[in-house]
């Protein structure tokens, strides 16, 4: 609808992450750094703009948080935020979305990520639309009349 205020927002699936095996902190792997790097590369070259990047306290989900910093700069800088762990409550953050009035990015995991959208754009976090793989970006829109998933980026898609 002409005239309509509309807000991007995007949700991140942290990067591949190492076993607990490896490191009990599971911090990005090699490969983890690889997908978004390609992706938050993409992202800036094609303008993308997010004022603030909010990310879970998990280690994997900060440094995915600062990878994307380095190349797309809000205006905010990153920071932790609570609701975004993997069985996290969705309201928190579904009302943080509802609220703002500047493009966030929200770097989460599953199935955290998969109920919010789900929530966001069909009214019911149970039927669940998309499971993003790691390092993939989601953009949804934000209208006066709700929620819509406008598109999805991989790592796969961001190689070109």
């Amino acid at each position: 609808m002409a005239g309509e205020r509309t807000v991007l927002h995007y949700l991140v699936r942290h990067g591949a992450a190492k076993t607990e095996l490896e490191d009990p902190t599971k911090p990005l792997s090699d490969l983890g750094r690889r997908e978004v790097m390609r992706v938050a590369r993409y992202a800036a070259s094609v303008g993308i703009e997010v004022g603030e990047i909010r990310h879970s306290n998990r280690l994997r989900a900060r440094q995915t948080a600062e990878i994307l910093a380095e190349y797309l700069l809000p205006g905010l800088g990153i920071r932790e935020t609570e609701g975004l762990s993997p069985g996290a409550e969705l309201e928190p953050v579904r009302g943080q979305l509802e609220e703002a009035t500047e493009p966030l990015m929200l770097v989460g995991h599953l199935p955290h990520l998969s109920r919010l959208i789900s929530a966001l754009v069909l009214g019911n976090s149970e039927t669940e639309i998309i499971r993003p793989d790691t390092g993939t970006m989601i953009c949804l829109v934000k209208t006066d009349r709700g929620f819509r998933l406008l598109w999805v980026l991989t790592p796969e898609l961001a190689q070109g």
